[in-house]
């Protein structure tokens, strides 16, 4: 068991994981996980959260401390952001492809479309602003006479499965900011406050750059003892994830036997849970699939020479199995900036601007997650997007996703906007929480991937790969 690579440490504990929380809910033993194996999975995303804040610091810093040529940040920070804004693009309309296709929201039983088309008629009706997505009138249909009745008689027709105000409430703060708000938020107030939240990665990391330029611009031995400090507190923390990652197995393990206990009582209810949504499930992981197992490692493998598609995998699974169990791109990060610069071969000057800034922009999981939810929600309401409705999704998530914080469903909040950008009810959203947290870990390790990916691709370009 020891000379067992830990990635395959890793899928072990995900794999037992996941049997014992079956056993745990067929045997009644949920309360027990919850109180006592649970708390161990918080206390893995915890140590990996306080450990990323101040390597991404302390990385980023070094990094740009170590470039001779100022000039030459501009470049990388170019090409950095327009790759990772190809990729998005390429992410949704992935997802809006496979969705058109596949239709997942034809498979819902046509009587209860019918009822989800009357009470979004409804909600248009009582919403100021809003108009109908497309020509259709079932209210005044006298077919539908009875099923109209029927909704409108019931008190509970608009009413939410799931208390979404916070989540409406967050959305509708990011949606009234003015144009240039992203900006302003970049730059931090107070860079200790920043430091302390893991939701102002963005501030972290123009705080860095600043510094580590401004570590360039002044003499050499006014900068040297700055630079061998961040330097050694750098290496403190790379090591504080090598000593964390040798418990990976065991807290993988005690993360995903909470997650499922804490989504049913039975495995029962657990495979009723995706049944009710399953040709959205599918839906969606057959596009997070292609972006892991199609896109990132042909791209990579076409350009990088030398790199097969198992020697890829191999290199980065680590970070990509830690990215599923955690759900969270800013908890992984430490371990994916291990991957690259280890296995990958990226240089440290790349992978520590490259990857923290992916871990805050990047996000194709989610961005290909909010098309795919968008569209097979109009679906299963009987509502026809057009050509241009669903650009504007491919706009409007592209732009949402940079501004996802890089923690569990922060891709629910941003959903609310895409929603609201095509006239939808936002209240939707909903629907899909009973699996969203399954499918968060899957699109996490999207956004991991592409991460990795694009660092790679960069260090490649810039001469600084080792092959």
């Amino acid at each position: 068991m020891k000379n067992l690579p830990l990635h395959v440490k890793i899928i072990i504990g995900l794999i037992l994981g996941v049997i014992y929380a079956f056993i745990s809910s067929a045997m009644g033993w949920n309360e027990f996980t919850i109180n006592w194996i649970d708390p161990f999975g918080t206390i893995f995303i915890r140590l990996l959260k306080f450990i990323a804040v101040p390597l991404v610091l302390f990385s980023i810093i070094s990094g740009v401390s170590g470039l001779s040529d100022v000039t030459k940040l501009g470049r990388l920070g170019a090409k950095t952001l327009g790759t990772y804004l190809v990729t998005t693009v390429i992410a949704v309309g992935v997802g809006l492809l496979l969705v058109n296709v596949i239709k997942p929201g034809d498979y819902i039983d046509n009587d209860q479309r019918v009822k989800n088309r009357i009470t979004y008629e409804l909600w248009v009706s009582e919403t100021s602003g809003v108009k109908p997505k497309d020509d259709k009138d079932f209210l005044s249909d006298p077919q539908y006479a009875d099923v109209v009745k029927e909704v409108t008689d019931d008190p509970n027709y608009s009413a939410p499965k799931t208390d979404i105000s916070d989540k409406m409430a967050a959305a509708a703060e990011t949606q009234d900011a003015p144009p240039l708000q992203f900006v302003v938020d970049m730059v931090p107030e107070n860079i200790i406050v920043s430091i302390s939240n893991n939701k102002l990665m963005l501030q972290v990391i123009f705080f860095a750059i600043f510094f580590g330029i401004t570590l360039v611009l002044v003499p050499s031995e006014k900068a040297k003892p700055v630079i061998d400090f961040i330097d050694g507190a750098n290496e403190v923390f790379l090591k504080m994830v090598e000593l964390v990652m040798k418990a990976a197995p065991f807290f993988v393990f005690c993360l995903l036997a909470g997650v499922i206990a804490k989504m049913a009582d039975s495995p029962a209810e657990v495979f009723e849970i995706f049944k009710g949504l399953g040709s959205y499930s599918i839906t969606l992981v057959l596009g997070l699939a292609f972006m892991i197992f199609i896109f990132y490692p042909l791209l990579a493998v076409l350009f990088i020479k030398d790199l097969s598609y198992k020697q890829f995998f191999k290199n980065i699974s680590p970070a990509q199995f830690l990215a599923f169990s955690t759900s969270s791109s800013a908890a992984t990060l430490p371990v994916t900036m291990e991957c690259v610069e280890e296995n990958m071969g990226v240089s440290k000057n790349i992978a520590s601007f490259v990857l923290p800034v992916g871990a805050t922009v990047n996000m194709d999981g989610t961005s290909l997650y909010q098309a795919v939810a968008v569209v097979f929600l109009a679906q299963m309401h009987l509502v026809d997007l057009t050509l241009a409705q669903q650009l504007t999704i491919v706009l409007t998530a592209t732009l949402a996703s940079i501004g996802a914080a890089a923690v569990p469903s922060a891709g629910l909040i941003m959903m609310i906007i895409v929603l609201q950008s095509v006239g939808l009810n936002p209240a939707w959203i909903a629907i899909i929480f009973p699996v969203d947290r399954i499918l968060d870990m899957c699109r996490t390790v999207v956004n991991v991937t592409g991460d990795a990916t694009v660092a790679t691709l960069i260090a490649d370009s810039e001469g600084e790969l080792k092959k």
